[in-house]
């Protein structure tokens, strides 16, 4: 998520979308002003007027370039360890592709995780659109496993949808309670809930 940053120096957008996360991390989202964000960014209100109608669309912005790069980062670790014998592996190369993007850069991750849930109707709607995608992800990771593991088993959107929903709670009561840093220990806490789930027979079977 660090490319936020890396993106070129006369890329207006990319500045405002760094201002964002930067006055955010200073005030928290319903404090701040379009004034903080162009201070931050040193540029214009009228440039920022010219990409963004207010604050919550910048935080749109914001929410999308981050959750995309966490979504292609969590792909690409699933993908590359498909072919591995034991389907624990590309589970927690996943996580682990997670959590260290959510490392990669503190205030983008607090902005997304935590100051979300002041940040309007839109910014919600989002996230549980973004949530739907990683609950579709574990799911067809799931159903592919299935095939090839016995001691996979099937599970349902609903249940895909509350253990997207408890890792993500995890992360927000973590961030909440202390230092970024302490995110890594988290890895072991998602990896044990994903794999009691996949593993727990369905009732009904014995």
């Amino acid at each position: 998520m660090q490319q936020l940053m890396q993106l070129g120096p006369d890329d207006a957008r990319a500045k405002l979308l760094q201002g964002f996360v930067d006055a955010v991390d200073e005030k928290g989202f319903v404090a701040v002003t379009i004034a903080d964000i162009v201070r931050h960014a040193r540029l214009s209100k009228r440039t920022f007027y010219e990409h963004f109608g207010d604050k919550e669309d910048c935080f749109l912005g914001v929410y999308v370039f981050a959750t995309d790069a966490i979504l292609r980062a969590v792909e690409q670790a699933l993908e590359v360890n498909a072919d591995a014998e034991d389907w624990r592996i590309p589970l927690d190369e996943a996580i682990d592709a997670y959590v260290t993007a959510l490392e990669a850069n503190p205030a983008l991750t607090r902005a997304c995780l935590v100051e979300i849930h002041a940040a309007g109707s839109r910014a919600l709607a989002r996230r549980r659109e973004v949530h739907g995608k990683f609950a579709e992800m574990v799911r067809e990771f799931v159903s592919i496993g299935s095939k090839k593991h016995k001691d996979i088993h099937p599970i349902t959107a609903h249940m895909a949808t509350a253990l997207v929903g408890g890792i993500n709670e995890l992360l927000v009561v973590q961030l909440e309670r202390g230092p970024q840093q302490k995110l890594p220990a988290l890895r072991q806490t998602a990896s044990d809930l994903l794999r009691a789930v996949l593993t727990a027979k369905p009732r009904g079977r014995r």
